[in-house]
C-alpha cells in the first residue's frame, strides 16, 4: 500500500498582507514535500481552490517547483477541479509536470466540493454534473491520444488537433476523486479509473460498500474490476505522543471545519467530539507512531486500499510540528504497516494453502 500526504495549502485569510502570507505558505510547503521525498512518502497531494483561505489555486505550478526539489515521491492534485478547468490545458500542465519530475506527475480530478471555481470561470452551477462528465470524456480522450477529434456541448470542439508536450511514459495516472456520492463512485467504475475516496467524517467503515458498488459498476462495464486501485483520503496528525497529537491537531482542524460548517449550515465542533473521532472507529488517524500505524492497518483490512493519504497542515497548523509529523510518518509510521501488512499478507497465504 503506498502512503502519502495530501494539503489545501491553508493560509491565514484575515491576514493583513496576503502576499506575504502565501509566499510564507508556498515556501513551507515546498519544504514539507520535500522532507516527504526524503523520508520515503510515496505520493503528495496538492489540491485546488479559490478563497482566501487557501494558497494552491494553481497547483501544476507549485507542484513543478517540487518536481526540481524531489526524486522519488510522486505529486498529484487532490484535487483538480476539472469542471471549470480546460482539460487541455490541465493536461498540458500535468504533462509539463511528468516531464520536469521524470514521469512522477499523477491527476486527481473531482466535481469540487467548493463552488467558488464556477463564477470565477463564467460556468453555471446548473451544469455542474454535465461540466464533470464532458471534460473528464475529453481529458481522458487527451492521454490515450496525440492527435485527438473530439466534440461536445460545453467546449469549442478539437478538430484532429495534437496537444502538447505527452507525458513521459505515454500516459498520466489520472485518479477520480469523491466524497461519498453513489453516482460519482459508480460512474468511477464504468470508466475503469482508480477512486480516490475522502472521509472527513463520520465512521469510515460505513463508506466501505461504497468501494464494493465501485468495483460492481467496473465489472458491469467490463472493466477488470480486479485491477483497479483505491485510496481513502482523511484528515489527522502525528506526534511523538498521542496527547501532543490531540493537542496540536484540535484548535487547527476546529478552526478550519468551524468556518467551513457556518457556511455550509453545520453545528460547531467541540473538543469532546473531536476525542471521540480519534478513536479507534473515528475518522481522525491522529496519535503516535504505533497509533496511527495500527489504525491504518485496522482500516485497510476493512478497505482493501491501495493507497492511504493523510492530511496533516490543515489551518493554522505550525510549520514545525507538521514537519515533525512528516518525519515520524516516513520513518516510524510507514515501517510499521509495511510490516504488519507483510504480515497480514503470510498469513492469508497460510490460510489459502
Amino acid at each position: 500500500m503506498e502512503l502519502g500526504l495530501y494539503t489545501f495549502a491553508d493560509v491565514d485569510p484575515n491576514a493583513a498582507d496576503k502576499g506575504r502570507e502565501g509566499e510564507r505558505r508556498l515556501k513551507d510547503l515546498l519544504e514539507e514535500i520535500a522532507l516527504a521525498d526524503q523520508v520515503g512518502l510515496d505520493v503528495f497531494g496538492l489540491g485546488e481552490h479559490h478563497r482566501a483561505d487557501y494558497a494552491a489555486s494553481a497547483p501544476a505550478v507549485v507542484l513543478a517547483a517540487a518536481a526540481a526539489r524531489t526524486k522519488a515521491i510522486r505529486l498529484t492534485s487532490a484535487v483538480t477541479v476539472l469542471s471549470s478547468d480546460d482539460p487541455v490545458r490541465v493536461f498540458q500542465q500535468f504533462s509539463t509536470v511528468d516531464l520536469l519530475s521524470g514521469g512522477r506527475a499523477e491527476i486527481m480530478a473531482g466535481r469540487g466540493s467548493f463552488i467558488e471555481s464556477f463564477p470565477l470561470f463564467g460556468y453555471a452551477l446548473d451544469d455542474y454534473d454535465r461540466l464533470f462528465e464532458e471534460k473528464l470524456d475529453l481529458l481522458l480522450a487527451l492521454n490515450e491520444r496525440e492527435t485527438v477529434s473530439w466534440n461536445g456541448t460545453m467546449r469549442p470542439p478539437l478538430p484532429g488537433l495534437g496537444v502538447y508536450p505527452r507525458p513521459a511514459h505515454g500516459r498520466l495516472p489520472i485518479w477520480i476523486a469523491v466524497g461519498g456520492t453513489p453516482q460519482s463512485v459508480a460512474r468511477a467504475g464504468a470508466y475503469g479509473l482508480p477512486l480516490a475516496l475522502a472521509i472527513i467524517g463520520g465512521t469510515p467503515s460505513r463508506y466501505a460498500p461504497l468501494f464494493d458498488l465501485y468495483r460492481e459498476a467496473a465489472r458491469r462495464a467490463g472493466q477488470d474490476a480486479g485491477g483497479l486501485k483505491t485510496s481513502i483520503n482523511v484528515h489527522g496528525f502525528i506526534a511523538d505522543t498521542t496527547a501532543a497529537a490531540a493537542d496540536t491537531f484540535y484548535g487547527p482542524q476546529a478552526e478550519v471545519m468551524n468556518r467551513i460548517g457556518r457556511e455550509r449550515g453545520w453545528g460547531p465542533t467541540s473538543r469532546a467530539q473531536f476525542d471521540q473521532s480519534t478513536g479507534p472507529t473515528g475518522h481522525l488517524f491522529l496519535g503516535d507512531p504505533e497509533t496511527v500505524a495500527k489504525k491504518i492497518v485496522d482500516h485497510h483490512r476493512i478497505f482493501r486500499n491501495d493507497r492511504f493519504m493523510l492530511q496533516m497542515a490543515i489551518g493554522p497548523m505550525p510549520h514545525e510540528a507538521v514537519l515533525r509529523g512528516i518525519e515520524l510518518y516516513g520513518t516510524k509510521v510507514a515501517p510499521l504497516v509495511r510490516e504488519m501488512l507483510a504480515d497480514d499478507a503470510k498469513g492469508d497465504v497460510a490460510a489459502s494453502a
